[in-house]
């Protein structure tokens, strides 16, 4: 009996001792993973900082073509060189939009693009990209500063870059190239990114996904009203291909769990909200595209969008999702898997 029970007592004793080195495994793995420290380098204070300044007075609610537009497109590019983010267009940061794609409606715009080089596969390339562009001022003056629309997707798309330009300096850059565009004139047409996928400095055929955010910053009226606010939607990840859905999901579940609401997914969704952003055309030539949104709300297109009203907590989890998910989608051994009956 005595022997029994020391013999319980030693297996018991080793079964523990494995548990809680599998934890302890677990932790160190976790802890080892330089990917999350990064990515947490998109943090509420970081993106608070950008905003504020982006979506200041100063730029006159960056209207396509005047002033405010190009101050703002002057303060991104500065940003980059600090930072030391390489410049995406042959050497340049932009790409000159000339007056009449805008049926000399508007003055002379650019789109702004930083490239960061994949190790093994540098050919492919993954854009993510936000519309820098908003609607000036009203007939009274007053500014329109557009911090949720969309200045909250252009800050996260600057502070991604400086994030993946970190992990490259650490010696983990990933094996496909990230092109981090901010589009111009998004809210006159979409001109911007329609001039970029028709005059693409990368060949389409090479781009792998087009990550784009459009209003991730505030909680919209649905959600206003749960208890549970922590969410985003996700619309298009899955009309071409089901594998960038997938990696998605997972993604946010191994690293942030935001709740992923597809309602503005649904083919029958009353706003057409699928067609109405930029990733759109890069969509409609068959690259897997997601469009990342947090809703509409009262302050839409209205003076009192303001750097003030952001959930910034919550807009750092969001812009981080789309790190890991553009992290993931660049390490892939093989590119994501086109459907075969995609909606193009």
């Amino acid at each position: 009996m005595n022997k029994i029970f020391s013999l319980g007592f030693v297996l018991a004793f080793i079964l523990i001792g494995c548990k809680n080195n599998d934890i302890k495994t677990e932790q160190v793995e976790e802890a080892a993973n330089p990917i999350i420290e990064i990515a947490e380098t998109i943090s509420p204070e970081a993106l608070s900082d950008l905003l504020h300044e982006i979506a200041s007075d100063k730029y006159e609610g960056r209207m396509t073509g005047e002033e405010g537009q190009k101050l703002a497109a002057a303060y991104i590019v500065e940003f980059y060189k600090e930072n030391n983010i390489p410049a995406g267009n042959n050497g340049s940061y932009f790409q000159e939009i000339p007056s009449s794609f805008f049926n000399n409606k508007f003055k002379d715009s650019e789109n702004i693009l930083a490239y960061i080089e994949g190790t093994e596969k540098p050919e492919e390339v993954i854009v993510i990209s936000a519309h820098y562009d908003h609607v000036g001022m009203d007939d009274e003056g007053n500014i329109m500063n557009g911090a949720d629309d969309d200045g909250s997707g252009t800050v996260a798309v600057i502070q991604m870059a400086k994030a993946f330009k970190k992990a490259k300096d650490q010696g983990l850059g990933p094996k496909r190239s990230i092109l981090f565009l901010l589009v111009t004139a998004e809210e006159i047409g979409l001109l911007g990114s329609k001039f970029y996928s028709e005059n693409p400095v990368y060949p389409l055929e090479k781009t792998v996904t087009n990550l784009n955010m459009d209003m991730i910053g505030r909680i919209d009226k649905d959600y206003e009203k749960k208890e549970d606010q922590n969410y985003l939607y996700l619309i298009g990840a899955d009309r071409i291909s089901q594998e960038l859905h997938d990696v998605s999901v997972a993604q946010n579940d191994e690293f942030i769990g935001l709740n992923l609401d597809f309602k503005y997914n649904a083919e029958d969704e009353p706003m057409n909200l699928y067609y109405r952003s930029d990733h759109y055309n890069f969509a409609k030539n068959g690259i897997p595209s997601i469009f990342f949104f947090s809703g509409l709300h009262d302050d839409y297109h209205q003076p009192t969008d303001t750097a003030d009203k952001i959930e910034y907590d919550l807009f750092a989890k969001r812009a981080q999702l789309v790190f890991h998910i553009a992290w993931e989608v660049a390490n892939k051994e093989e590119r994501l898997i086109i459907d075969e009956n995609s909606e193009e």
